[in-house]
């Protein structure tokens, strides 16, 4: 008989999921057991290395995203298992995290279902690890921040039940979606998920189900597991904010009564407009903030130079028009602004070049135009150029302040190189080394750590217990834990010890080509991989658009003598309208019906392809495969530039 049932649903966290189904499997030594991974119609190439990776994994591959909760049914209606347990791809568990849970199940008949204590990528404590059941008055005191003020509270932080030792096994009321242990038996009587949440909700309805039937939900600290969150989805954004609470609306009409189902909708309603409001309002001034720092601060500048420019000149103020400051000023501090943005200067990582490239083009442009202008508006060219230096001293000051601003996304480059650790034994640590240099992020390895005293090597400066030293010592950022050399359980118990470091925390799982990590709750996750990633890189996605945008620009400026050696003139129109729109790229990938594209950076649909001047007896599926993945790998402006010249009759196809 089947013991466990593990059901994992997935959306485009390849290599999230791959991690999880490792330590799944690993975690499944001396059990009965079976797993299924729901692929919500991912386009990141999961099901295939589904298939590659792990042939025991019983793969559910939907064609449209129908949601967590169908896609989670999907699975438990085939499962087979005593125990079935929900779990996010994003997750890593301990070696003997679903022994434990058995046991206790077994010996708690009482027990309609349990989760464990989950930390994020950093080691931290997630509070949603034990939550209550979000009444009205226990989401009000959520909604508006109580529960923030008041973390240990009974009364204000009963949503994440904070007066609970996070360490004791507990009584709680609402099992987490990232990992719900259940019994079957229990779910033959309540019924499965409740297909009507997409996603979020489904949880706290079951969980709310499961006491109602007679049975307890347990918090089980016994064993801890890491969960990624953020990665399964992006929980900062409005349409997450207006997903959850449209969820709890949703769970409110169907078990409150009616007065406090109208109550609460009121209270959600308030709800989804004030944190909208103030989602909007937070990435407006955080997008608006530094151009408009930028453009006062440098405008201010120019109301103090020009009198004294005048004064310096000819003696007196008065020379230049009240024109200038009004519209001629205004001017060359939007054109330097464009130019800064184009060269990654709001970026979110702020580099001193890209801040000298944009104001010095930005010169170039404005000199140019000044020079086509009539005599009248020639104001001064010499204030062009002070006003030059001036830009690039005030918008750098300006970047120095926003560093240290927590609230805004633009940081400085690290002045030093990340320093990090690896723990494992030669072989693994020699694979991972490898890795780390090839990927585009390059940290300095100060050393290796022996995973205990017994494998201790001379290339080692330390084992896994002179951690603590270790990190102090050499002012350690970043530690890098070999899954092969060790278990989860050890990984999870040292990321617990060194929490109070602030460190980073990557794991290397055995045969993979990624590195797999997270910063934080709030953070996409960061990995280091030798998968392509250059065409997706920040700066070639800016310098493709910015190529696109001008080489459109100047066809459709010349288009009246280049539509003559056209056969369908218009074609070439709506196609360069298209690029310059956005809608798509002059190069793109080759796609047919056999050339799978999934595995690729995205980019738009592109009129040209790297392929289009190679002869089409040499583009079998392979051929075609490899040169996609050479384009997407080794991307540069002047690839597209030359592929563009040298196919430039076939444009207006």
């Amino acid at each position: 008989m089947t013991k466990l049932s593990i059901i994992i649903v997935n959306y485009n966290v390849k290599y999230f999921l791959e991690q999880c189904l490792i330590s799944v499997f690993n975690a499944c030594t001396n059990i009965r057991y079976e797993v299924f991974v729901v692929d919500n119609n991912s386009v990141d190439g999961s099901c295939t290395m589904v298939k590659e990776r792990f042939p025991k994994v019983k793969l559910l591959e939907n064609k449209k995203n129908y949601g967590f909760s169908y896609a989670n049914n999907q699975a438990i209606k085939q499962a087979k298992g005593q125990y079935i347990l929900l779990l996010n791809p994003d997750t890593v568990v301990e070696e003997d995290s679903f022994e434990k849970c058995i046991r206790f199940m077994d010996t708690n008949p009482d027990a309609g279902g349990l989760t464990v204590k989950m930390i994020d990528g950093k080691g931290n404590f997630l509070p949603e690890s034990k939550r209550a059941l979000p009444t009205p008055t226990v989401s009000f005191y959520k909604i508006f921040g109580f529960t923030g003020l008041f973390p240990k509270s009974k009364r204000f932080a009963k949503y994440y039940l904070g007066h609970l030792n996070e360490n004791k096994i507990n009584e709680i009321e609402i099992l987490p979606g990232a990992f719900m242990f259940l019994r079957k038996e229990t779910l033959d009587k309540t019924g499965l998920l409740d297909e009507e949440y997409f996603m979020y909700g489904e949880d706290i309805d079951l969980s709310y189900r499961i006491t109602k039937e007679g049975y307890k939900n347990y918090y089980f600290p016994k064993t801890v597991i890491i969960h990624y969150k953020g990665e399964s989805t992006k929980k900062g954004s409005l349409n997450y904010v207006y997903i959850f609470y449209k969820a709890m609306m949703i769970f409110a009409q169907k078990h409150f009564s009616n007065k406090n189902a109208k109550a609460f909708s009121f209270l959600i309603n308030l709800a989804i407009y004030f944190r909208a409001f103030l989602a909007v309002l937070s990435r407006f001034i955080k997008n608006i903030f530094l151009p408009s720092l930028d453009f006062l601060t440098i405008y201010l500048i120019y109301i103090f130079i020009e009198p004294v420019w005048e004064n310096y000149k000819f003696g007196d103020s008065g020379q230049y028009p009240k024109e200038f400051l009004k519209y001629a000023v205004p001017s060359y501090i939007v054109v330097w602004l464009i130019n800064i943005w184009f060269n990654g200067g709001y970026s979110k990582q702020i580099k001193f070049f890209n801040l000298i490239k944009g104001v010095g083009i930005g010169t170039v442009v404005i000199l140019a135009i000044y020079a086509l202008l009539p005599e009248n508006l020639r104001f001064s060219r010499a204030l062009i150029l002070v006003g030059c230096a001036f830009t690039f001293m005030i918008t750098y000051i300006n970047r120095l302040i926003v560093h240290h601003l927590k609230f805004f996304p633009q940081r400085f480059k690290r002045n030093r190189r990340l320093k990090l650790i690896i723990i494992g034994l030669i072989d693994e640590i020699n694979r991972v080394e490898k890795i780390i240099t090839k990927a585009e992020i390059k940290p300095l390895i100060i050393g290796k750590v022996s995973p205990s005293e017994e494998t201790k090597n001379s290339y080692h400066i330390g084992t896994i217990k002179q951690l603590e030293e270790i990190v102090k010592v050499h002012r350690i950022d970043e530690i890098v834990f070999c899954a092969k050399n060790i278990p989860s359980n050890q990984i999870i118990s040292n990321m617990l010890r060194l929490a109070s470091f602030n460190l980073d925390y990557k794991i290397a799982q055995p045969d993979t080509l990624s590195i797999i990590g997270s910063n934080s709750i709030e953070t996409t996750g960061e990995l280091y991989t030798v998968e392509i990633n250059s065409i997706s890189n920040n700066e070639n996605i800016r310098n493709k658009r910015i190529f696109d945008i001008v080489s459109s620009v100047l066809i459709l400026l010349f288009s009246p003598f280049i539509l003559l050696f056209f056969k369908i003139p218009y074609k070439l129109i709506n196609n360069s309208v298209h690029v310059l729109l956005g809608s798509k790229t002059w190069v793109g990938y080759k796609t047919e019906s056999d050339v799978n594209a999934e595995n690729l950076p995205k980019i738009k649909k592109g009129i040209l392809t790297p392929l289009d001047l190679r002869s089409e007896k040499e583009q079998n599926v392979t051929f075609i495969h490899n040169a996609n993945l050479a384009y997407a790998k080794n991307y540069k402006i002047w690839n597209d530039l030359n592929i563009l010249l040298k196919g430039f009759k076939q444009i207006g196809r």
